[in-house]
């Protein structure tokens, strides 16, 4: 006889330690607010201390216990050690990663330095590996693991300015699939989340009212090109954050789930 679903059983998160890179504002707490409302314990790092203790005090405020650590994602010594101070605090290894850290910066290709293109790499796509590879050993002990990589409809597509980004994000796209493709039979599931573009502190300047009054120029082309006519915001990626991070996901593995208001199902409109 088939199984009932519990939906309520399917998509809870009770027992489960939730590790989300970068989640002290913006998309990142987003997902990581909602993992904790699905009932996952959170852990949490970030470069500098003092995000971390403003972030803890957001997350408090909101009736969320979640710890924060220092370390820099692209610094495989300060995962090791990050991965220590995690398994002290909370007596075990993370169920569920959340590679959420990431800059973008916007610099015309001819205009834009070596050095400032493999920064964008090495936090975007290398980050991702170095966290990954720290919490697999732990996934593979327990039996189950998840890992969210969090892409971007630039994992699809090009832009002019962001050369070392979309090279960032399209690399994570295949470094999800890869994942999963090398350790899917162990009941690892890795896919990645595909935001559109999401009104955050990092897109801020691109919706600032110009000093005429008007919108943006790239505010009006973006709501323009979205079917739903307007920016998503974090809170949009909650849902699907949780169902990736849940069992009702298990035999979706290597996956990207955009998460863009339709942008890329649509051409756009004809030019009047």
């Amino acid at each position: 006889m088939e199984e009932r679903f519990d939906p309520q059983k399917s998509f809870s998160l009770e027992g489960k330690l939730a590790l989300v890179t970068g989640a002290t504002y913006g998309i990142g707490f987003a997902i990581a607010t909602a993992l904790a409302q699905a009932g996952a314990k959170i852990a949490f790092n970030d470069r500098r201390q003092e995000r971390i203790d403003e972030a803890e005090k957001k997350y408090k405020e909101l009736g969320i216990t979640a710890h924060g650590f220092v370390a820099d994602v692209t610094v495989e010594e300060q995962v090791k050690g990050l991965m220590d101070k995690i398994s002290e605090t909370f007596g075990t290894t993370p169920d569920i990663l959340v590679n959420n850290a990431g800059i973008i910066k916007r610099i015309p290709m001819l205009d834009m330095s070596v050095e400032d293109y493999r920064q964008v790499i090495d936090i975007d796509l290398v980050g991702p590996f170095i966290m990954a590879k720290a919490c697999i050993p732990g996934m593979i002990e327990k039996g189950h693991g998840k890992i969210i990589n969090i892409c971007s409809m630039m994992s699809e597509l090009g832009r002019e300015t962001i050369a070392g980004y979309t090279a960032a994000k399209g690399g994570l796209k295949m470094l999800t699939k890869n994942i999963c493709s090398e350790f899917g039979g162990a009941n690892i599931q890795c896919n990645g989340i595909g935001p559109g573009y999401i009104a955050t502190p990092q897109t801020a300047p691109l919706r600032e009212i110009q000093p005429d009054g008007s919108r943006h120029p790239f505010d009006q082309f973006i709501c323009a090109k979205t079917p739903v006519g307007r920016w998503g915001t974090p809170e949009d990626l909650k849902g699907p954050a949780v169902f990736l991070a849940s069992d009702a996901s298990n035999f979706v593995n290597g996956h990207i789930l955009y998460v863009d208001g339709g942008i890329l199902a649509y051409i756009g409109k004809q030019p009047q």
